[in-house]
């Protein structure tokens, strides 16, 4: 049973043999070397071949032919197979060699695979080949080598992408690779660089060939590829653009400064930096402030002050008695003086006091001594404390000057508009008779001493018969279909025509001016503001704060008017000047005051800090006792907002009050707004409030009862006071009969002028001249009559730097010339300036209107 299956190969083995044979003999001559049989030893005629080579995978490269080997022992015969046929014997290459370990003999045979005879098997996947050995026992296979054409596609399936991310951050960079035979092997490089994750374990590459950059460093920065190769070709991905920006952060802060003053209140600062860390890549910058301001009290110097002198001392053997005084009423300190004298005093005891120890002349002779000494130390004494006191009648009349100075009163900045008219405003359907029943006085509040009482209660005591009432609440503005389009859009071409508290204009390159009455608001477009070949319809518009809602926060205050010009994208060749009044001190040392604008959003954006601007901002302000000039070269929505450094800043309001005309009930109302000293505020209440007695939206109401339809006359006193400082009263007389007086136009501050103006009517130097100017006096000067010397006549030299970054620093310095004088400038003035520097072209403004 063992047998039967040798016996079975052994059988079949020879007709297979002779097959071969005969094919064999139909292509060879019967060469030696072609000959694919041999006889073997009888000593291994019962061994099965077993190979020592086999075939391997292989790919045809271009055009290259590979080739297959495979080698066995013993073998009497050995031929390739290839995707099920037998391969030719001539295309066989046959070694023959002996094993010299075991005597056996070694066959080897090769063929070569083609390009062409791979791509000529058409339908088949995959082409393959293996080899099989004969022996006189039997035969044996090899394993399946299979030939494949490598080839890589040039397009990568996913190529990487630039990023720009924060510092710490993970990074994910794909790639697929272009489809090839064999699969592409994927490596990365940056900047040309080998990425090598064994050296640098925060690069981690996936097996789907995506680079993973676990925490994004400053060093990580670089343009990142993706490289693919294989044994035919290597393709690189466009370079993707990694960026690792750095947000900055705030630095600690330091220590405050010292005290501004040396003694009494004062102020001090502390400052950061944004380093910690610095902004890098385009990371956003710190927000906040970088410098506080703090008010601080600093402790004043206090002089040494002498106690009383201690009793005398008993009589002492040497015929003296001594006291003592320190100085500790009050004891010197933070820097004071010393106290100025003598800390001990001696004098001689008298001769029943003084112990006697010797006798005679001699003793007589020391007592007129000591004598003598006493009567000099005493004259001494009487000295010096005569100057002592001389010194302390002096210190003490200073003080007391000092006090009376820190005791009066100091008013608290109410400035009212016309001190010389001061009555008040009552107002009628058609807002004429607004200013002839009311007959008052202004007192500081200490003038009343002994009138009125100022406590820290209630404003007014209530009347018992509930007569006198107080109602609070805000002001409802009336909305108009202007603002309302004006806070929803950032740009149209047309304007409504008839909306209040708005100037519109058409305008050229030879600029103009808009201007919106009764407000001090107005927006001046200097000549080549406007590119030549333009024509912009450009308007003024005063917002109403509770359309916007400008966001403030922590001690923020409003400072000025809500003002919008635009339309916001057109393009200025120069800033034009937007003039707006403000109602706070001027003092950048006690404020810190912003510049807000609002940006396409709707958001609110701080653009500009007063008092460090700088010339290459696109905005500049010229800051004046009650007005702002904007230097802009983009049209907005801007206000003013400041924040108080320390207790020293002031802001102004005022006062207004509205009364009946004529009343012919018993009940009286007056209506009292506190408003910000500017002119806009009266467009900020409603005709409603005034007239209809709405009493919903006023600041403060005060109904008053009169006894008899036939008192006319009414005498009040109105006190108004902040919670930290000095108050105001107010004596108000009210004659509440029929008033027939004229109208006090001048009181309702009517301005005539035209809103708009456009060319040379909205300047008053003409244009010709105003270039005339400029090229005389922007060209450097070696004795300075140029335009430095011109601002300096204007009072303009903290702008020096401004003016110089501009192209004509001459033009700018007009431009705000005009913004400042259009009311009431005298161009003879200038003229008189421009002789002053010493420039002929003063004569050039006799020129008469028709040259220009």
């Amino acid at each position: 049973m063992l047998s039967a299956p040798g016996r079975c190969r052994r059988s079949a083995a020879p007709r297979l043999l002779g097959l071969w044979l005969v094919l064999a003999g139909f292509t060879s001559t019967g060469g030696s070397e072609h000959a694919a049989t041999a006889a073997l030893p009888a000593a291994f005629s019962d061994l099965l071949p077993h190979f020592l080579v086999e075939p391997e995978d292989e790919y045809i490269v271009k055009n290259k032919p590979v080739t297959l080997t495979c080698r066995s022992t013993p073998a009497t015969q050995i031929y390739f197979k290839c995707n099920g046929e037998w391969v030719h014997q001539d295309d066989h290459l046959i070694e023959r060699t002996v094993d010299p370990a075991t005597a056996l003999p070694v066959m080897q045979v090769t063929i070569e695979i083609t390009r062409q005879q791979v791509e000529k098997i058409f339908g088949l996947d995959e082409y393959w080949c293996h080899c099989v050995a004969w022996s006189t026992t039997g035969t044996q296979k090899s394993q399946k080598a299979f030939i494949r054409i490598a080839y890589l596609r040039k397009n990568f399936e996913e190529e990487p992408q630039g990023k720009e991310v924060a510092l710490d951050q993970e990074v994910l960079l794909r790639c697929h690779p272009p489809e090839g035979v064999p699969q592409a092997e994927v490596e990365w490089q940056r900047n040309e660089d080998l990425v090598d994750p064994a050296s640098d374990p925060n690069y981690f590459i996936t097996t789907d060939h995506n680079l993973v950059i676990k925490k994004a460093r400053l060093a990580d920065t670089g343009n990142y590829t993706c490289v693919a190769k294989n044994i035919v070709a290597r393709r690189k991905s466009n370079s993707a653009t990694v960026l690792i920006y750095v947000n900055g952060g705030w630095s600690t802060w330091t220590t405050w400064s010292s005290c501004s003053a040396v003694c009494g209140r004062g102020w001090q600062k502390r400052s950061r930096s944004c380093t910690n860390p610095t902004p890098l890549n385009g990371g956003t910058s710190c927000e906040g402030q970088n410098v506080q301001k703090s008010a601080c009290v600093a402790t004043c110097p206090v002089d040494g002050g002498w106690s009383e002198w201690s009793k005398w001392s008993a009589c002492g053997a040497d015929c003296s008695m001594w006291r003592s005084r320190e100085c500790t009423q009050p004891s010197p300190g933070t820097g004071g003086k010393d106290c100025q004298g003598l800390d001990l005093q001696s004098i001689n005891c008298t001769s029943e006091q003084c112990p006697q120890t010797v006798s005679g002349a001699e003793d007589v002779a020391l007592y007129v001594g000591m004598v003598a000494v006493a009567l000099c130390l005493t004259l001494l004494l009487i000295v010096v404390v005569m100057v002592y006191r001389r010194k302390k009648e002096g210190l003490d009349a200073d003080v007391a000057d000092s006090s009376i100075l820190t005791t009066g009163f100091q008013p608290m900045g109410i400035k009212p508009s016309k001190p010389e008219n001061s009555h008040l405003l009552t107002i009628q359907p058609d807002l004429t008779t607004t200013t002839t029943s009311y007959q008052g006085t202004l007192r500081s509040r200490h003038d009343t001493a002994g009138k009125f009482s100022m406590t820290n209660g209630p404003l007014l005591d209530p009347l018992p018969n509930g007569s006198h009432t107080l109602h609070n609440g805000k002001l409802n503005p009336d909305p108009a279909e202007f603002v309302s389009r004006l806070s929803t859009q950032s740009y149209f071409k047309t304007l409504p025509r008839d909306v209040a508290n708005t100037s519109y204009g058409t305008f050229n390159f030879l600029g103009g001016r808009l201007t919106i009455p009764n407000t001090g608001i107005s927006l001046l477009i200097p000549p080549e503001a406007i590119p030549r070949g333009k024509i912009y319809e450009i308007y003024l518009t005063v917002q109403r704060k509770e359309d916007l809602r400008l966001p403030l926060a922590g001690c923020q205050t409003l400072l000025s008017p809500i003002v919008s010009c635009g339309p916001p994208g057109v393009v200025l060749s120069r800033p034009v000047i937007l003039s707006m009044d403000h109602c706070f001190d001027a003092c950048l040392d006690n404020w810190a005051v912003r510049l807000k604008k609002q940006n396409y959003e709707g958001a609110w954006e701080d653009v500009l800090l007063m008092g460090e601007e700088l010339v290459s901002e696109p905005y500049y302000c010229q800051l004046e006792a009650e007005t702002c000039r904007l230097f802009s070269e983009q049209l907005g929505t801007f206000a003013l907002v400041g924040e108080s450094l320390h207790m020293g800043a002031a802001k102004r309001l005022r006062l207004v009050l509205f009364s009946d005309a004529y009343c012919s009930t018993l009940e009286y109302n007056i209506r009292v707004y506190c408003m910000d000293d500017i002119q806009d505020v009266f467009k900020e209440i409603p005709f409603y409030h005034i007239w209809n007695g709405s009493q919903r939206y006023l600041h403060c109401t005060f109904t008053l009862e009169r006894l008899s339809l036939s008192t006319c006359e009414l005498t009040c006193q109105l006190c108004v006071w902040q919670v930290e400082g000095e108050g105001q009263s107010f004596a108000l007389d009210f004659n509440i009969a029929k008033d027939t007086r004229a109208v006090d136009s001048e009181f309702l501050l009517m301005d005539s002028n035209a809103t708009a103006l456009a060319g040379p009517s909205a300047f008053q130097i003409p244009y010709l001249i105003r270039q005339k100017i400029c090229s005389s006096l922007d060209a450097p000067c070696p004795n300075g009559a140029d335009w430095r010397m011109l601002a300096q006549r204007l009072k303009l030299e903290r702008h020096m730097s401004f003016f110089a970054s501009k192209a004509s620093p001459t033009s700018v310095i007009l431009d705000l010339w005009e913004a400042q004088h259009f009311h009431s400038g005298n161009i003879n003035q200038l003229a008189a300036v421009m002789a002053d520097i010493g420039k002929q072209e003063a004569m050039i403004f006799l020129v008469s209107d028709g040259e220009c």
